[in-house]
Protein backbone atom coordinates (compact mmCIF):
# COMPACT_ATOMS: atom_id res chain seq x y z
CA UNK A 1 0.00 0.00 0.00
CA UNK A 2 1.46 3.28 -0.87
CA UNK A 3 1.37 6.07 2.01
CA UNK A 4 -1.57 7.54 0.58
CA UNK A 5 -3.39 3.82 0.83
CA UNK A 6 -2.11 3.70 3.89
CA UNK A 7 -3.95 6.89 5.93
CA UNK A 8 -6.98 6.38 4.24
CA UNK A 9 -6.76 2.94 5.53
CA UNK A 10 -5.69 4.33 9.15
CA UNK A 11 -8.13 7.27 9.19
CA UNK A 12 -10.84 4.43 9.20
CA UNK A 13 -9.12 2.72 11.73
CA UNK A 14 -8.18 5.36 13.86
CA UNK A 15 -12.19 6.59 14.24
CA UNK A 16 -13.45 3.50 15.45
CA UNK A 17 -10.35 2.85 17.67
CA UNK A 18 -11.73 6.39 18.99
CA UNK A 19 -15.16 5.46 19.50
CA UNK A 20 -14.80 2.53 20.76
CA UNK A 21 -12.04 3.85 23.27
CA UNK A 22 -14.71 6.88 24.20
CA UNK A 23 -17.30 4.47 24.42
CA UNK A 24 -15.36 3.40 28.19
CA UNK A 25 -15.04 7.01 29.46
CA UNK A 26 -18.21 9.03 27.89
CA UNK A 27 -20.22 6.88 30.17
CA UNK A 28 -18.10 7.79 33.48
CA UNK A 29 -19.38 11.17 34.00
CA UNK A 30 -22.96 10.68 32.99
CA UNK A 31 -23.81 7.27 34.96
CA UNK A 32 -25.02 9.24 37.97
CA UNK A 33 -27.83 10.65 35.69
CA UNK A 34 -28.38 7.08 33.62
CA UNK A 35 -28.43 5.38 37.09
CA UNK A 36 -30.75 8.01 38.70
CA UNK A 37 -33.34 7.93 35.71
CA UNK A 38 -33.54 4.54 35.61
CA UNK A 39 -34.20 4.35 39.35
CA UNK A 40 -31.00 2.12 39.80
CA UNK A 41 -29.02 1.33 42.84
CA UNK A 42 -25.75 1.64 43.86
CA UNK A 43 -24.46 -1.76 43.16
CA UNK A 44 -26.14 -1.62 39.34
CA UNK A 45 -24.06 1.58 38.98
CA UNK A 46 -21.05 -0.76 39.51
CA UNK A 47 -22.16 -3.46 37.39
CA UNK A 48 -23.12 -0.95 34.64
CA UNK A 49 -19.35 -0.61 34.26
CA UNK A 50 -18.11 -3.92 35.88
CA UNK A 51 -19.79 -5.55 32.83
CA UNK A 52 -18.74 -4.15 29.90
CA UNK A 53 -15.28 -4.40 31.56
CA UNK A 54 -15.25 -8.30 32.30
CA UNK A 55 -16.55 -9.37 29.01
CA UNK A 56 -13.68 -6.99 27.08
CA UNK A 57 -11.05 -8.23 29.17
CA UNK A 58 -11.88 -11.90 28.58
CA UNK A 59 -12.65 -11.87 25.08
CA UNK A 60 -9.66 -9.70 23.61
CA UNK A 61 -7.26 -12.68 23.48
CA UNK A 62 -9.18 -14.68 21.69
CA UNK A 63 -10.26 -11.79 19.18
CA UNK A 64 -6.55 -11.70 18.87
CA UNK A 65 -6.10 -15.56 18.19
CA UNK A 66 -8.68 -15.48 15.49
CA UNK A 67 -7.02 -13.17 13.63
CA UNK A 68 -4.70 -14.97 13.11
CA UNK A 69 -7.76 -17.84 11.76
CA UNK A 70 -9.47 -15.42 9.49
CA UNK A 71 -10.02 -12.82 7.80
CA UNK A 72 -8.95 -9.77 9.56
CA UNK A 73 -11.20 -7.51 7.77
CA UNK A 74 -14.55 -9.39 7.56
CA UNK A 75 -13.70 -10.16 11.50
CA UNK A 76 -13.54 -6.13 12.23
CA UNK A 77 -16.38 -5.58 10.23
CA UNK A 78 -17.96 -8.02 12.53
CA UNK A 79 -16.92 -6.60 15.39
CA UNK A 80 -17.87 -3.14 14.38
CA UNK A 81 -21.40 -4.32 13.43
CA UNK A 82 -21.52 -5.90 17.41
CA UNK A 83 -20.45 -2.32 19.13
CA UNK A 84 -22.68 -0.83 16.93
CA UNK A 85 -26.28 -2.93 17.59
CA UNK A 86 -25.01 -3.23 20.97
CA UNK A 87 -24.53 0.74 21.70
CA UNK A 88 -28.08 1.20 20.02
CA UNK A 89 -29.46 -1.37 22.55
CA UNK A 90 -27.78 0.14 25.46
CA UNK A 91 -29.44 3.59 24.51
CA UNK A 92 -32.70 2.28 24.40
CA UNK A 93 -32.69 0.51 27.63
CA UNK A 94 -35.26 0.57 29.91
CA UNK A 95 -34.10 -0.78 33.19
CA UNK A 96 -31.13 -1.04 34.89
CA UNK A 97 -31.23 -4.99 34.01
CA UNK A 98 -30.73 -4.03 30.23
CA UNK A 99 -28.39 -1.77 30.28
CA UNK A 100 -25.61 -4.03 32.15
CA UNK A 101 -26.79 -7.08 29.74
CA UNK A 102 -26.12 -4.54 26.69
CA UNK A 103 -23.02 -3.25 28.45
CA UNK A 104 -21.49 -6.54 28.43
CA UNK A 105 -22.11 -7.48 24.78
CA UNK A 106 -20.77 -3.76 24.22
CA UNK A 107 -17.79 -4.95 26.16
CA UNK A 108 -17.36 -7.85 23.33
CA UNK A 109 -17.23 -5.40 20.65
CA UNK A 110 -14.90 -3.01 22.57
CA UNK A 111 -12.49 -5.35 23.20
CA UNK A 112 -12.26 -6.46 19.19
CA UNK A 113 -11.80 -3.32 18.23
CA UNK A 114 -9.01 -2.19 20.24
CA UNK A 115 -7.18 -5.74 20.01
CA UNK A 116 -8.17 -5.73 15.85
CA UNK A 117 -7.04 -2.85 14.93
CA UNK A 118 -3.46 -3.06 16.06
CA UNK A 119 -3.29 -6.37 14.60
CA UNK A 120 -4.45 -4.73 10.86
CA UNK A 121 -2.18 -2.06 11.42
CA UNK A 122 0.24 -4.70 12.04
CA UNK A 123 -0.52 -6.49 8.98
CA UNK A 124 -0.88 -3.65 6.60
CA UNK A 125 2.25 -1.61 7.81
CA UNK A 126 6.21 -3.40 8.36
CA UNK A 127 8.28 -3.11 11.44
CA UNK A 128 10.37 -0.53 9.78
CA UNK A 129 7.77 1.99 9.04
CA UNK A 130 5.53 1.45 11.91
CA UNK A 131 7.24 3.93 14.27
CA UNK A 132 6.05 6.91 12.12
CA UNK A 133 2.36 6.12 12.17
CA UNK A 134 2.76 4.83 16.06
CA UNK A 135 2.08 9.12 16.73
CA UNK A 136 -1.46 9.20 15.58
CA UNK A 137 -2.76 5.93 17.77
CA UNK A 138 -1.33 7.89 20.66
CA UNK A 139 -3.05 11.13 20.01
CA UNK A 140 -6.34 9.02 19.69
CA UNK A 141 -5.86 7.24 22.83
CA UNK A 142 -4.81 10.59 24.53
CA UNK A 143 -8.33 12.83 23.04
CA UNK A 144 -10.24 10.22 23.97
CA UNK A 145 -9.06 9.98 27.57
CA UNK A 146 -9.91 13.59 27.74
CA UNK A 147 -12.34 13.98 26.19
CA UNK A 148 -14.68 11.56 26.73
CA UNK A 149 -15.99 12.67 30.78
CA UNK A 150 -16.48 16.40 28.91
CA UNK A 151 -18.64 15.15 25.73
CA UNK A 152 -20.44 12.24 28.22
CA UNK A 153 -21.80 15.67 30.65
CA UNK A 154 -22.04 17.96 27.87
CA UNK A 155 -24.12 15.28 26.25
CA UNK A 156 -26.53 14.57 29.61
CA UNK A 157 -26.59 18.13 30.16
CA UNK A 158 -28.20 19.13 26.54
CA UNK A 159 -32.06 18.59 27.29
CA UNK A 160 -33.10 17.97 23.99
CA UNK A 161 -30.37 15.24 23.89
CA UNK A 162 -30.12 13.39 27.22
CA UNK A 163 -27.91 10.57 28.18
CA UNK A 164 -29.55 8.10 25.64
CA UNK A 165 -27.11 9.51 23.50
CA UNK A 166 -23.64 8.83 25.06
CA UNK A 167 -24.64 5.19 23.71
CA UNK A 168 -26.32 6.92 19.75
CA UNK A 169 -23.53 9.11 19.17
CA UNK A 170 -21.25 5.42 18.16
CA UNK A 171 -23.49 4.58 15.86
CA UNK A 172 -22.56 7.51 12.97
CA UNK A 173 -19.09 7.26 13.84
CA UNK A 174 -19.09 3.27 13.16
CA UNK A 175 -20.88 3.58 10.46
CA UNK A 176 -19.04 6.05 8.57
CA UNK A 177 -16.02 3.84 9.68
CA UNK A 178 -17.49 0.76 8.90
CA UNK A 179 -18.22 2.33 5.02
CA UNK A 180 -14.42 3.93 4.71
CA UNK A 181 -12.60 0.52 5.57
CA UNK A 182 -15.03 -1.24 3.16
CA UNK A 183 -13.74 0.88 0.84
CA UNK A 184 -9.80 1.86 1.55
CA UNK A 185 -8.65 -1.25 3.96
CA UNK A 186 -6.95 -4.01 2.10
CA UNK A 187 -4.95 -6.21 3.94
CA UNK A 188 -3.69 -9.84 3.27
CA UNK A 189 -4.34 -12.38 5.74
CA UNK A 190 -2.06 -15.01 6.09
CA UNK A 191 -4.19 -18.15 8.12
CA UNK A 192 -1.62 -19.69 11.06
CA UNK A 193 -1.91 -23.22 10.71
CA UNK A 194 -0.56 -23.74 14.27
CA UNK A 195 -2.68 -21.59 15.69
CA UNK A 196 -4.72 -22.70 19.11
CA UNK A 197 -7.60 -20.81 20.42
CA UNK A 198 -7.95 -21.14 24.39
CA UNK A 199 -11.57 -20.71 25.15
CA UNK A 200 -11.78 -22.75 28.12
CA UNK A 201 -9.12 -20.91 29.55
CA UNK A 202 -10.48 -17.18 28.73
CA UNK A 203 -14.15 -18.70 29.94
CA UNK A 204 -12.80 -19.81 33.18
CA UNK A 205 -11.40 -17.09 34.53
CA UNK A 206 -14.08 -14.78 33.01
CA UNK A 207 -16.34 -17.17 34.93
CA UNK A 208 -14.12 -17.22 38.34
CA UNK A 209 -13.95 -13.78 38.30
CA UNK A 210 -17.33 -13.04 37.77
CA UNK A 211 -18.36 -15.32 40.65
CA UNK A 212 -16.76 -13.78 43.35
CA UNK A 213 -17.47 -9.98 41.84
CA UNK A 214 -21.07 -11.11 42.19
CA UNK A 215 -20.41 -11.83 45.79
CA UNK A 216 -18.25 -9.19 46.95
CA UNK A 217 -21.40 -7.37 45.50
CA UNK A 218 -24.11 -9.15 47.50
CA UNK A 219 -22.27 -9.99 50.92
CA UNK A 220 -22.95 -8.35 54.12
CA UNK A 221 -26.27 -6.80 52.36
CA UNK A 222 -28.30 -9.50 50.79
CA UNK A 223 -26.85 -12.82 53.05
CA UNK A 224 -24.14 -12.82 55.54
CA UNK A 225 -20.17 -13.28 55.11
CA UNK A 226 -20.93 -16.48 57.44
CA UNK A 227 -23.22 -18.49 54.94
CA UNK A 228 -23.88 -20.87 52.82
CA UNK A 229 -24.07 -18.52 50.03
CA UNK A 230 -20.63 -17.12 50.86
CA UNK A 231 -19.45 -20.44 50.66
CA UNK A 232 -20.86 -21.34 47.64
CA UNK A 233 -20.02 -18.27 45.46
CA UNK A 234 -16.04 -18.38 47.03
CA UNK A 235 -15.85 -22.00 46.56
CA UNK A 236 -17.13 -21.57 43.49
CA UNK A 237 -15.48 -19.18 41.82
CA UNK A 238 -12.38 -20.70 43.67
CA UNK A 239 -12.54 -23.91 41.97
CA UNK A 240 -13.17 -22.44 38.44
CA UNK A 241 -10.00 -20.14 38.96
CA UNK A 242 -8.23 -23.22 40.08
CA UNK A 243 -9.61 -25.51 37.16
CA UNK A 244 -8.48 -22.13 34.98
CA UNK A 245 -5.15 -22.66 36.07
CA UNK A 246 -5.21 -26.11 35.18
CA UNK A 247 -5.93 -25.86 31.67
CA UNK A 248 -3.40 -22.83 31.34
CA UNK A 249 -0.71 -25.52 32.08
CA UNK A 250 -1.74 -27.94 29.49
CA UNK A 251 -2.95 -26.05 26.46
CA UNK A 252 -0.31 -24.95 23.92
CA UNK A 253 -0.82 -21.45 23.50
CA UNK A 254 -3.18 -20.10 26.62
CA UNK A 255 -4.41 -17.27 27.65
CA UNK A 256 -2.13 -16.23 30.38
CA UNK A 257 0.97 -17.50 29.76
CA UNK A 258 2.46 -19.25 33.09
CA UNK A 259 5.82 -20.11 31.82
CA UNK A 260 5.95 -16.03 31.51
CA UNK A 261 4.39 -14.88 34.50
CA UNK A 262 5.97 -17.22 37.06
CA UNK A 263 9.51 -15.55 36.13
CA UNK A 264 10.51 -12.80 39.10
CA UNK A 265 10.11 -9.65 37.76
CA UNK A 266 7.65 -10.47 35.23
CA UNK A 267 5.45 -11.99 37.96
CA UNK A 268 6.12 -8.76 40.58
CA UNK A 269 5.14 -6.88 37.24
CA UNK A 270 2.23 -7.87 36.85
CA UNK A 271 1.28 -7.84 40.39
CA UNK A 272 2.02 -4.09 40.44
CA UNK A 273 0.17 -3.31 37.13
CA UNK A 274 -2.86 -5.47 38.69
CA UNK A 275 -2.91 -2.19 41.75
CA UNK A 276 -2.27 0.61 39.41
CA UNK A 277 -5.08 -0.92 37.36
CA UNK A 278 -7.60 -1.41 40.15
CA UNK A 279 -6.70 1.99 41.86
CA UNK A 280 -6.83 3.63 38.50
CA UNK A 281 -10.42 2.56 36.91
CA UNK A 282 -12.24 2.19 40.84
CA UNK A 283 -10.60 5.73 41.51
CA UNK A 284 -11.64 7.07 37.88
CA UNK A 285 -15.54 5.46 38.26
CA UNK A 286 -16.32 6.83 41.43
CA UNK A 287 -14.63 10.46 41.26
CA UNK A 288 -17.47 11.44 38.63
CA UNK A 289 -19.93 10.32 41.03
CA UNK A 290 -18.79 12.09 43.81
CA UNK A 291 -18.91 15.56 42.31
CA UNK A 292 -22.92 14.70 40.87
CA UNK A 293 -24.25 13.35 43.89
CA UNK A 294 -22.00 14.35 46.91
CA UNK A 295 -21.44 17.85 45.65
CA UNK A 296 -24.73 18.72 43.31
CA UNK A 297 -22.40 19.56 40.21
CA UNK A 298 -23.91 18.72 36.89
CA UNK A 299 -22.70 16.19 34.18
CA UNK A 300 -20.65 19.00 32.57
CA UNK A 301 -18.78 20.26 35.77
CA UNK A 302 -17.76 17.27 37.24
CA UNK A 303 -16.43 16.04 33.30
CA UNK A 304 -14.16 19.34 33.69
CA UNK A 305 -13.47 18.74 37.80
CA UNK A 306 -12.03 15.41 36.91
CA UNK A 307 -9.35 17.06 34.24
CA UNK A 308 -6.61 17.58 36.62
CA UNK A 309 -6.43 13.62 36.66
CA UNK A 310 -6.49 12.85 32.99
CA UNK A 311 -4.06 15.90 32.15
CA UNK A 312 -1.61 14.12 35.20
CA UNK A 313 -1.83 10.88 33.13
CA UNK A 314 -1.35 12.38 29.78
CA UNK A 315 1.66 14.96 30.88
CA UNK A 316 3.78 12.61 33.33
CA UNK A 317 3.67 9.32 30.87
CA UNK A 318 4.97 11.48 27.84
CA UNK A 319 7.53 13.25 30.19
CA UNK A 320 8.83 9.92 31.99
CA UNK A 321 8.69 7.86 28.69
CA UNK A 322 11.45 10.15 27.35
CA UNK A 323 13.43 9.87 30.65
CA UNK A 324 13.43 6.10 30.55
CA UNK A 325 14.62 6.30 27.43
CA UNK A 326 17.34 8.75 27.74
CA UNK A 327 18.54 7.26 31.22
CA UNK A 328 17.60 2.99 30.39
CA UNK A 329 16.27 2.87 33.96
CA UNK A 330 12.69 2.45 34.57
CA UNK A 331 12.30 1.15 38.48
CA UNK A 332 13.34 5.07 39.51
CA UNK A 333 10.34 6.12 37.77
CA UNK A 334 7.98 3.06 38.64
CA UNK A 335 8.65 3.57 42.40
CA UNK A 336 8.61 7.27 42.23
CA UNK A 337 5.25 7.23 40.31
CA UNK A 338 3.79 4.70 42.80
CA UNK A 339 4.68 6.73 45.65
CA UNK A 340 3.12 9.81 43.96
CA UNK A 341 -0.09 7.68 43.71
CA UNK A 342 0.06 6.04 46.73
CA UNK A 343 -0.23 10.14 48.35
CA UNK A 344 -2.61 10.90 45.90
CA UNK A 345 -5.09 8.25 47.23
CA UNK A 346 -4.19 9.03 50.88
CA UNK A 347 -5.38 12.77 50.12
CA UNK A 348 -8.50 11.63 48.38
CA UNK A 349 -9.08 9.09 51.55
CA UNK A 350 -10.04 12.61 53.48
CA UNK A 351 -12.11 13.98 51.67
CA UNK A 352 -15.98 14.74 52.22
CA UNK A 353 -18.69 16.34 51.28
CA UNK A 354 -17.28 19.65 51.92
CA UNK A 355 -13.73 19.10 51.19
CA UNK A 356 -12.22 22.24 49.19
CA UNK A 357 -12.50 21.71 45.40
CA UNK A 358 -9.14 23.11 45.05
CA UNK A 359 -7.11 20.03 47.56
CA UNK A 360 -9.57 17.53 45.30
CA UNK A 361 -7.91 18.68 42.70
CA UNK A 362 -4.29 18.62 44.27
CA UNK A 363 -5.12 14.95 45.17
CA UNK A 364 -6.22 14.11 41.90
CA UNK A 365 -3.09 15.32 39.76
CA UNK A 366 -1.43 13.36 42.08
CA UNK A 367 -2.99 10.55 41.24
CA UNK A 368 -2.48 10.74 37.43
CA UNK A 369 1.08 11.80 37.45
CA UNK A 370 1.72 8.64 39.64
CA UNK A 371 -0.75 6.25 36.90
CA UNK A 372 1.11 7.95 34.38
CA UNK A 373 4.98 7.14 35.30
CA UNK A 374 4.14 3.67 36.29
CA UNK A 375 1.11 2.17 34.15
CA UNK A 376 3.84 2.25 30.60
CA UNK A 377 7.14 1.62 31.95
CA UNK A 378 5.78 -1.14 33.94
CA UNK A 379 5.25 -2.78 30.72
CA UNK A 380 8.44 -1.61 29.43
CA UNK A 381 9.90 -4.26 32.41
CA UNK A 382 8.04 -7.33 31.26
CA UNK A 383 9.21 -6.42 27.60
CA UNK A 384 12.78 -6.12 28.57
CA UNK A 385 13.09 -9.24 30.86
CA UNK A 386 11.40 -11.62 28.35
CA UNK A 387 12.97 -12.72 24.57
CA UNK A 388 11.51 -11.50 21.38
CA UNK A 389 9.63 -14.60 20.86
CA UNK A 390 7.49 -14.34 24.17
CA UNK A 391 6.85 -10.03 23.58
CA UNK A 392 3.38 -10.42 22.69
CA UNK A 393 2.65 -13.32 25.32
CA UNK A 394 4.21 -10.79 27.94
CA UNK A 395 2.39 -7.67 26.49
CA UNK A 396 -0.64 -9.09 26.17
CA UNK A 397 -0.72 -10.54 30.05
CA UNK A 398 0.02 -8.31 31.49
CA UNK A 399 -2.44 -6.21 29.81
CA UNK A 400 -4.96 -8.85 30.63
CA UNK A 401 -4.11 -8.40 33.97
CA UNK A 402 -4.31 -4.82 34.19
CA UNK A 403 -7.76 -4.57 32.90
CA UNK A 404 -8.71 -7.34 35.38
CA UNK A 405 -7.74 -5.31 37.93
CA UNK A 406 -9.89 -2.63 37.00
CA UNK A 407 -12.53 -4.59 37.06
CA UNK A 408 -12.28 -6.37 40.31
CA UNK A 409 -11.56 -2.84 41.72
CA UNK A 410 -14.71 -0.84 40.05
CA UNK A 411 -16.74 -4.19 41.82
CA UNK A 412 -14.85 -3.77 45.35
CA UNK A 413 -14.73 -0.14 45.74
CA UNK A 414 -18.39 -0.32 44.44
CA UNK A 415 -19.86 -2.92 47.15
CA UNK A 416 -17.61 -0.56 49.97
CA UNK A 417 -19.34 2.39 48.89
CA UNK A 418 -22.96 0.68 48.83
CA UNK A 419 -22.10 -0.41 52.61
CA UNK A 420 -20.79 2.54 53.46
CA UNK A 421 -23.38 5.06 52.04
CA UNK A 422 -26.33 2.67 53.59
CA UNK A 423 -24.58 3.16 56.53
CA UNK A 424 -24.64 6.80 56.31
CA UNK A 425 -27.80 7.15 55.36
CA UNK A 426 -29.09 5.33 58.53
CA UNK A 427 -27.38 7.30 60.47
CA UNK A 428 -28.06 10.80 59.31
CA UNK A 429 -31.95 10.34 59.06
CA UNK A 430 -31.58 8.83 62.95
CA UNK A 431 -29.83 12.42 64.03
CA UNK A 432 -32.83 13.92 61.73
CA UNK A 433 -35.45 11.76 63.90
CA UNK A 434 -36.49 10.55 60.62
CA UNK A 435 -37.43 6.45 60.30
CA UNK A 436 -35.61 4.26 58.02
CA UNK A 437 -38.61 3.50 55.75
CA UNK A 438 -40.58 4.63 53.16
CA UNK A 439 -38.21 7.41 51.56
CA UNK A 440 -36.07 6.87 53.69
CA UNK A 441 -35.28 3.08 53.02
CA UNK A 442 -35.65 3.23 49.06
CA UNK A 443 -33.13 6.03 49.03
CA UNK A 444 -30.30 3.67 50.82
CA UNK A 445 -30.08 2.03 47.31
CA UNK A 446 -31.91 4.53 44.97
CA UNK A 447 -29.37 6.96 43.00
CA UNK A 448 -32.93 9.50 42.10
CA UNK A 449 -31.38 11.84 44.24
CA UNK A 450 -34.14 14.59 41.51
CA UNK A 451 -37.30 12.77 42.91
CA UNK A 452 -35.92 13.14 46.75
CA UNK A 453 -37.70 15.96 49.29
CA UNK A 454 -34.99 18.61 49.77
CA UNK A 455 -34.10 17.45 53.37
CA UNK A 456 -33.55 13.83 52.51
CA UNK A 457 -31.91 15.08 49.30
CA UNK A 458 -29.04 16.42 51.71
CA UNK A 459 -28.82 13.45 53.73
CA UNK A 460 -28.09 11.51 50.90
CA UNK A 461 -25.38 14.23 49.04
CA UNK A 462 -23.73 14.14 52.32
CA UNK A 463 -23.73 10.24 52.53
CA UNK A 464 -22.12 10.13 49.45
CA UNK A 465 -19.82 12.52 49.70
CA UNK A 466 -18.35 11.07 52.82
CA UNK A 467 -18.19 7.83 51.86
CA UNK A 468 -16.36 8.44 48.98
CA UNK A 469 -13.18 9.12 50.91
CA UNK A 470 -13.89 6.08 52.45
CA UNK A 471 -13.46 3.95 49.28
CA UNK A 472 -10.14 5.88 48.90
CA UNK A 473 -8.65 4.27 51.81
CA UNK A 474 -9.00 0.91 50.23
CA UNK A 475 -7.46 2.12 47.39
CA UNK A 476 -4.23 3.07 49.39
CA UNK A 477 -4.03 -0.52 50.67
CA UNK A 478 -4.03 -1.39 47.18
CA UNK A 479 -1.40 0.86 45.72
CA UNK A 480 0.83 -0.07 48.78
CA UNK A 481 0.82 -3.65 47.54
CA UNK A 482 1.67 -2.15 44.39
CA UNK A 483 5.09 -0.41 45.82
CA UNK A 484 6.08 -3.30 47.62
CA UNK A 485 5.90 -5.49 44.61
CA UNK A 486 8.03 -2.61 42.37
CA UNK A 487 10.32 -2.70 45.33
CA UNK A 488 11.46 -6.07 44.71
CA UNK A 489 12.04 -5.74 40.91
CA UNK A 490 15.89 -6.03 40.05
CA UNK A 491 17.10 -2.75 39.19
CA UNK A 492 18.40 -3.14 35.03
CA UNK A 493 18.51 -1.32 32.12
CA UNK A 494 16.49 -0.90 28.97
CA UNK A 495 18.37 -3.41 26.46
CA UNK A 496 19.14 -1.60 23.27
CA UNK A 497 18.91 -4.91 21.24
CA UNK A 498 15.42 -6.39 19.78
CA UNK A 499 15.85 -9.92 21.17
CA UNK A 500 17.54 -11.17 24.49
CA UNK A 501 21.29 -11.84 23.53
CA UNK A 502 22.13 -15.39 23.51
CA UNK A 503 23.99 -17.08 25.81
CA UNK A 504 27.86 -17.86 24.59
CA UNK A 505 27.91 -22.07 24.05
CA UNK A 506 30.86 -23.21 26.31
CA UNK A 507 33.33 -24.97 24.56
CA UNK A 508 33.75 -28.53 24.98
CA UNK A 509 37.17 -30.28 26.67
CA UNK A 510 39.23 -32.14 24.54
CA UNK A 511 38.63 -35.34 24.07
CA UNK A 512 41.99 -37.20 25.56
CA UNK A 513 44.72 -38.33 23.54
Amino acid sequence: MTHRQILEALSGLLLVLFVAMISGTIVSVALPQIIGSLNGNQSQYTWVVTASLLASTASTPIWGKLADLFDKKLLLQISIVIFMVSSLACGFAQNTGQLIAFRAIQGLGMGALQILTQVVIAAMISPKERGRYNGYLGAVMAVATVAGPLLGGLIADTSWLGWRWCFFIAVPFTIAAFALLAKTLHVQSVRRADVSIDYWGAGLIAAGVSVLLIWVTFVDNSFAWLSWQTLAMVGGGVLLLALATFVETKVREPVVPLHVIKRRDPALAILASLAVGMAMFGGAVFLGQYFQIGRGYGPTAAGLLTIPMMAGVLFSSTISGRMVSKSGKTKPYILAGLVVLLAGFAGLATIDHETSLVLVSIYMLLVGVGVGMSMQNLVLVIQNTVPLREIGAASGAITFFRSLGGTVGVSVLGAVLANRVATNIAEGLAKAGVPMTGDGAAAGGSLNIASMPEPLRAIVRAAYGDATGHIFMVSVGIALVGLIAAFFLKPAKLRDSLDLPTPPVKDEAPAPA
